[in-house]
């Protein structure tokens, strides 16, 4: 099996990476090259696709893809605040507010339009203090970029109305859901939102987001097979399994993510248990030899021996919830496939040790990059640089044109595609420099001189960052501050409600509690109640919790 001595070949080299080592010269050398190459395609948008969605480096104009909302401008701002441009972020924060317009007739991909739209729009505002901007009173649970996040958010709304909670994959943003719009839909685009959703409904107050995307995470976990796997496509109204196949990668892979990811940023024991009920069934029937192959949900036999590009992700994802050994060796078998391409293809047959056939394009996808960041943040080994720098050299030889970055259409021949997707730089660039960037911000534990503080006395920066799918980080301490002063003003609001109740109701109110009563969160205790620490309590400020390896996911409730 040609793949198979690849792996052992660089299992070889990279269990030998402790010799290599990249001063701090040469790390702050190759930062500027990454500025250099996220410049030269974020100005070539901005001349010649703006505002349009996308880039065609090719032909050095512009094309809508998902929506027509300048998506790659709403994709990249953060990624200008990574890299220290503030005055850019500034610029572009305020452009965005004036002329991107939600209230269109247009249809939208439901998943893509939550990763990319409010995802970014969600991290500029967390970000916004820290680049300068003027917050408005009561940021960070107040202000304009959070507005709009809102405001998009609702109009993905619509897709959750069907019989069993799991959305719609499009929605059209001005009329709701078309009466002709087929209700099957991919895994992945009814299992990403309860990072999002979660951080709004925290942010604003407003719990129909949170709501809506656990409804659809119960709904998907109520229909996994006997053998504990989900397949690839599901019908939302019948619950029933269009596609059968199952694995980590396309179609379900971001679901397994926001299981993660979603139990740190919420400090939620739920969501990490069902990622490690999942993660058994993926042990025991799709993994071989550290690849993860596709089978049958209800079976478990082999139906597709091959690697998807986007199961690069994986790696990252074992180092969050403690298999560093696991992630290392996963690591190395893509390793070995970017070697002999300089990419990764969509596809990669494991038998065969080559491309599937029209599956050999490379779209400049971050996912094995993100998996390096981690690598690197867990271990210290600078042979994750080295694949960093092997990246770079492999989309600027293969990739660069004078208009931006193309896509690979073939890894074999390395023919371009006349495309550059907003996620190149949204996520791989970003990547990229966080992982020659280990003292930046986003991997900070929360020293002193990094803290900012809010309009409500909120702790920000402090550390525990987390990373949508679409590499938009977003601050848990914030989420954990607004909703904690949202439920000090409902209870406020309970009391005050209470004092100018007429007082000859009072008997029938306490015998008798109304439905909304009964569904109160007030933090009030009762006479004689005693205060019950729940099995995973909020952190306190300032937020402590990391994005740690080797299992440190939740903080000491100590």
């Amino acid at each position: 099996m040609r793949g198979g001595w690849l792996a052992v070949l660089w299992l070889g080299l990279l269990g030998g990476g402790s010799g290599l080592r990249f001063t701090d010269h040469e790390m702050e050398g190759i930062r500027q090259r990454i500025k250099s190459m996220f410049y030269h395609a974020y100005n070539s948008y901005l001349d010649n696709a703006y505002p349009y969605d996308e880039l065609r480096p090719l032909t050095c104009d512009g094309q809508d893809t998902w929506g027509s909302f300048s998506l790659t401008l709403i994709d990249a701002l953060d990624t200008l605040l990574v890299l220290g441009n503030n005055t850019e972020f500034q610029r572009v924060a305020t452009l965005l507010q004036d002329t991107v317009d939600f209230n269109m007739d247009v249809n939208a991909s439901v998943f893509e339009t939550n990763i990319r739209v409010v995802g970014g729009l969600l991290s500029a505002h967390l970000l916004s203090g820290r680049a300068g901007v003027e917050p408005e009173p009561g940021w960070p649970c107040a202000g304009p970029l959070l507005r709009m996040a809102a405001d998009v958010a609702r109009k993905l709304l619509p897709a959750f109305q069907t019989s069993s909670g799991m959305p719609y994959g499009t929605v059209n943003l001005l009329r709701g859901v078309s009466p002709t719009e087929t209700a099957v839909t991919c895994t992945a685009g009814v299992g990403t939102f309860i990072l999002e959703f979660s951080a709004l409904s925290r942010l604003t107050g407003d719990q129909q987001f949170e709501r809506a995307a656990r409804h659809a995470l119960q709904a998907l976990w109520s229909t996994r097979s006997e053998i504990g796997l989900v397949g690839n496509h599901i019908d939302v109204q019948s619950r029933k399994w269009v596609a059968q196949d199952t694995g980590i990668g396309a179609g379900v892979d971001s679901y397994l993510e926001y299981l993660v990811k979603g139990s740190i940023l919420l400090q939620d024991q739920e969501l990490l248990n069902m990622f490690l009920e999942y993660d058994r069934a993926i042990q025991n029937y799709t993994r071989f030899d550290d690849w993860y192959l596709w089978v049958q949900m209800h079976k478990g036999t082999v139906t597709m021996p091959v690697f998807q590009s986007l199961e690069a992700f994986w790696p990252g994802l074992q180092s969050l919830v403690g298999d560093l050994d696991g992630a290392i060796r996963t690591f190395q078998n893509y390793y070995s496939v970017w070697r002999q391409f300089g990419g990764l293809p969509e596809f990669y047959s494991i038998t065969q040790g080559y491309t599937v056939d029209k599956r050999e394009g490379y779209p400049l996808r971050p996912e094995l990059i993100e998996s390096a960041m981690y690598l690197f943040r867990a271990t210290g080994d600078h042979t994750y640089l080295q694949f960093g720098l092997d990246a770079i050299e492999s989309i600027e030889k293969i990739s660069k044109t004078p208009c931006g970055y193309a896509s690979v259409k073939d890894v074999r021949d390395h023919k371009l595609d006349n495309r550059m997707e907003s996620f190149f730089l949204a996520e791989t660039i970003k990547y990229l420099y966080l992982l020659f960037d280990p003292a930046h911000f986003l991997h900070g534990a929360g020293e002193g001189g990094d803290w900012e503080v809010g309009g409500e006395g909120c702790v920000l920066g402090a550390g525990g960052y987390i990373f949508n799918t679409e590499a938009h980080p977003l601050d848990p301490g914030a989420l954990h501050c607004c909703s904690h002063h949202a439920r000090e003003r409902q209870e406020l609001r309970d009391i005050l409600l209470s004092l100018s109740q007429p007082s000859q109701n009072t008997n029938s109110q306490s015998e008798t509690p109304t439905q909304a009563d009964s569904q109160s969160e007030s933090i009030a205790l009762k006479p004689g109640e005693r205060k019950t620490t729940p099995p995973l309590s909020c952190p306190v400020q300032p937020f402590s919790a990391r994005l740690a390896v080797l299992g440190q996911v939740f903080t000491d409730p100590t």
